[in-house]
């Protein structure tokens, strides 16, 4: 069994990082055969998810590392198709929303933490400030992270869907949500269609995202490489070959590249989070 780990975790990690990859020598085991081998699923096929795969999913979620103890983590399960709908409209159209086999919104919230310090006659004040906001952010992807590795690990597949923030006021009266809370993205799980031809996509090598005591700029022989990788896969794919032009411009060159997500520090405001 370990051979046949260590074979797939050889394929992995060349699929990831090309002629670079590391070698994974004698430490194959199944929890990094499940981090490595993830891809993102768009298609999926009908299926439910059980009630204990669920409870499991969340329990993974919950057993995040969280600031403090804090728990700023809320998830709210979407199983009300004209909700999911809704939430597929306003996240560009992304069908995969209604199709999974179920689909969380990840909450950031300081609202039960705020309201238990004032019935215990605490004030608040420490919370306006930027870094109780990121800590709140940070709380919730880590939570979010480790619910995608245990679906994966049964089985499922997974797609984050951050294209909710592109219309967040909207899912804010959606979902309903109180004061201090802020919804940051959504995880689709679902059985991924075996027709779909997405596979494990290309990373930078690790002596581009790797530092060792100090940051090192990369060379550019380093991220051209990069680049000749992911084209590459995206031929593969059949879809538009030039990552800069097409992922990263289409991203960063204008405000309206943000599709809406331009005001969101509004949004903030107008759920308490003051980033002082």
């Amino acid at each position: 069994m370990s051979e046949v780990i260590s074979e797939a975790l050889r394929e992995q990690l060349i699929k990831r990082y090309g002629a670079s990859a590391p070698d994974a020598g004698e430490f194959a085991n199944p929890t990094l055969d499940v981090l490595l081998r993830h891809r993102t699923a768009r298609h999926f096929l009908p299926g439910e998810i059980s009630a204990t795969e669920l409870g499991l999913i969340i329990a993974a979620a919950q057993s995040a590392s969280t600031s403090a103890n804090f728990q700023f983590t809320s998830v709210v399960v979407i199983d009300d198709p004209q909700i999911r709908a809704r939430l597929a409209e306003l996240a560009g159209g992304q069908q995969l929303i209604e199709d999974a086999s179920v689909f969380f919104v990840w909450v950031a919230d300081w609202s039960r933490n705020i309201a238990m310090a004032r019935q215990h006659g605490h004030t608040v004040e420490a919370t306006s400030y930027l870094d109780s906001t990121i800590s709140s952010i940070v709380d919730v992807t880590l939570s979010a992270q480790n619910a995608a590795v245990a679906a994966e690990s049964l089985g499922y597949g997974i797609t984050f869907v951050g294209a909710l923030r592109n219309n967040i006021d909207d899912v804010i009266d959606v979902l309903q949500l109180p004061e201090w809370t802020f919804p940051v993205f959504g995880l689709a799980v679902g059985i991924p269609d075996p027709t779909d031809p997405a596979d494990i996509k290309p990373r930078y090598s690790q002596g581009v995202v790797a530092h060792r005591n100090t940051y090192s700029p990369p060379d550019d022989e380093d991220t051209q490489e990069y680049l000749d990788r992911i084209n590459g896969y995206y031929r593969e794919q059949e879809l538009p070959a030039d990552w800069v032009k097409n992922r990263l411009a289409w991203r960063i060159s204008t405000k309206e590249s943000l599709h809406g997500r331009q005001g969101i520090r509004q949004t903030f405001h107008n759920q308490g989070f003051e980033l002082r």
